[in-house]
């Protein structure tokens, strides 16, 4: 089964690499910019892959307030060209979502299904929400996956690891403020490409939650790096008014992955997630 990985380089993209099963197609942006709709078109006719996985997203979430037309491009427009042409050539697009689709209902205090209406707060999350709803229109064999907190061994250039990015500012020893009023859940990119990997070996296809268990909020998951890591660090919790982004971001966007499980496809909690992946050889 071809598999064609677009983005393979970025956190998820590299972990894909690591798991899928057969022949897999690499494709970076030097093989194929998903902004374009005729190297879509064309590259898909010509490599005819049964799967194409579309890790590749515009993630600056700050940034995107000022650029919005950049995250629409690829996060939007980008995963409309890839449904037109896969619906096209009759081939399975899996499309990598976020929570940020979340955010608008501020009372928010249980895990949000499927089903559940989405209301993302900035224009990054309105991009995803778009790219979504294209894919969904489109092409009859897909499958969107919405994750949360993603971190993993590659980093996504200008975009930082945030489990690498707070033991680097506790060894420099930096002041460390993060937000305590904004919950949500970890998440290893191993783990989300191990289930995305046994994911398009059904025909299951429509929305799907994947995200590790649990919840917990941005500082005390510093504060699970710092103790596992014994790491000394000056960490203060900051409310998210203190810490004045200029996107806002979801209070909660903790997501039930029950339609998952369902499957028998489940991700383990994310304190034991986060221990595993420092325990490994960076």
């Amino acid at each position: 089964m071809p598999i064609a990985l677009i983005a393979p380089r970025g956190q998820l993209g590299a972990a894909l690499g690591e798991r899928l099963a057969g022949d897999v197609l690499r494709w970076d942006r030097a093989q194929l910019d998903i902004t374009d709709p005729e190297a879509v078109e064309e590259t898909i006719r010509l490599h005819r892959p049964d799967v194409v996985i579309n890790a590749a997203a515009y993630n600056f979430v700050d940034r995107a307030e000022d650029e919005p037309q950049d995250a629409y491009a690829v996060n939007a427009l980008g995963p409309k060209q890839l449904a037109v042409a896969c619906a096209r050539n009759g081939e399975t697009l899996v499309h990598v979502s976020s929570d940020y689709v979340f955010g608008a209902d501020t009372a928010r205090s249980v895990p949000y299904c499927e089903t559940d209406e989405p209301g993302p707060l900035g224009e990054y999350g309105r991009s995803k929400l778009a790219g979504e709803r294209w894919v969904q229109s489109i092409c009859p064999r897909n499958f969107i996956v919405r994750t949360c907190g993603l971190y993993g061994r590659a980093e996504s250039p200008g975009k930082g690891n945030f489990v690498k990015t707070m033991l680097r500012l506790a060894g420099e020893g930096r002041a460390i403020r993060v937000v305590n009023d904004q919950r949500c859940t970890p998440t290893s990119a191993a783990d989300l490409a191990d289930a995305i990997a046994r994911l398009v070996e059904t025909d299951r296809y429509g929305l799907y939650h994947a995200t590790n268990a649990g919840e917990t909020t941005w500082h005390e998951f510093a504060a699970a790096i710092f103790r596992l890591t014994g790491t000394p660090a000056d960490l203060r919790p900051v409310s998210s008014a203190e810490y004045n982004t200029p996107a806002r971001r979801p209070a909660y966007s903790v997501l039930d992955c029950g339609k998952l499980a369902a499957l028998g496809i489940t991700l383990p909690p994310w304190e034991a997630a986060l221990a595993r992946y420092l325990a490994e050889p960076s």
